[in-house]
């Protein structure tokens, strides 16, 4: 990988000036999670240390992407604010194997050993309802002929609904049913009943399902023919969640690759299982992610005095050398 590094292609990991104190930077998607093939793409994800302007000044930045090269790299502020809610995609950069970092600095290594810090209950709602609306997208997209428009309503309403713990968590909490999504036999609809509610976390929650909505609509209007391979990579990422997501609620911490179930979710990827075999394994790795959710013993939410205690040793280092 650091051959390839070496390509023009990258060559805005020396050119770029936001990208001057790159301090963690791995491979990601298929070739981290132990599940790539001859054609895989090399995506790489990272962090770098914001410029002094970006942090004392008016500049902003909070990630640099790069889609020809599909590289990723966030600011440390944006990187720890998802890691702290427990965003999967960002989380699972924390467990990657040795063989999958490409550059790693002291800054970079203090935040893979203090991964949890990062670790709450807010998992159950990211990596979970993440797999329960994928889940329901995959039925949708197999069945799409057959799935009347209620199936898929009350599949929508069902993924809508359970982000509502999720957002008493993300934003001012509101009382049970104050937001209420139910299905009409004809079109979802909701009833919200909120006094004093700040608008910014309104907003937030309504941008939110706004993205939910869109993301659903999108996966059920594929073309079922051209997406196949895609629908079973699909479903391979689905039982993967589940998996990883399961470990982390049981105290295993971040396992990205893995290992131990490589053989099945190669099957799953190269069509060895036929969508329904998938389905019904999906509804089985659910329940024991339900019952690590009921058992973990992860806090309420993340560490967040650590966390900044972290990051201030983080730039302190950076300032010291």
């Amino acid at each position: 990988m650091k051959e390839i590094l070496k390509r023009g292609e990258y060559s805005f990991l020396n050119t770029n000036p936001d990208l001057q104190h790159v301090i963690y930077l791995v491979l990601s998607g298929s070739r981290a999670y132990g599940t790539s093939t001859d054609a895989s793409d090399y995506d790489l994800r990272g962090v770098c240390l914001e410029q002094p302007k970006t942090l004392y000044g008016l500049d902003d930045f909070e990630q640099f992407e790069d889609l020809p090269s599909d590289t990723v790299i966030y600011g440390l502020k944006k990187f720890a604010s998802l890691l702290a809610k427990g965003n999967p995609n960002t989380l699972e950069l924390l467990g990657v194997e040795d063989e999958s970092i490409v550059l790693m600095t002291e800054q970079g290594k203090m935040i893979r050993e203090n991964a949890e810090l990062f670790l709450s209950k807010r998992i159950i709602n990211t990596f979970g309802n993440y797999a329960l609306a994928q889940l329901r997208r995959l039925q949708n997209a197999l069945c799409r002929d057959s799935y009347t428009n209620q199936i898929q309503q009350q599949h929508l309403q069902e993924i809508l609904s359970a982000q509502m713990s999720h957002f008493n968590r993300m934003y001012k909490e509101f009382p049970d049913g104050a937001i209420h999504i139910y299905n009409d036999e004809e079109n979802l609809k909701f009833d919200i009943a909120l006094k004093n509610y700040p608008l910014k976390d309104f907003v937030g929650i309504y941008s939110e399902l706004a993205s939910i909505v869109k993301s659903y609509s999108q996966m059920n209007h594929r073309n079922r023919k051209k997406s196949e391979q895609a629908l079973y990579k699909h479903g391979m990422h689905l039982i993967r969640l589940l998996i990883t997501g399961t470990d982390i609620l049981d105290g295993k911490g971040i396992i990205t690759k893995r290992g131990a179930e490589q053989e099945l979710l190669m099957d799953i990827r190269g069509g060895k299982l036929s969508f329904d075999e998938i389905i019904v394994l999906a509804e089985e790795y659910k329940k024991d992610f339900e019952r690590a959710a009921e058992t973990t013993k992860l806090p309420e939410e993340p560490d967040v005095n650590g966390i900044n205690q972290l990051m201030v040793k983080i730039y302190s280092v950076r300032e010291s050398v």
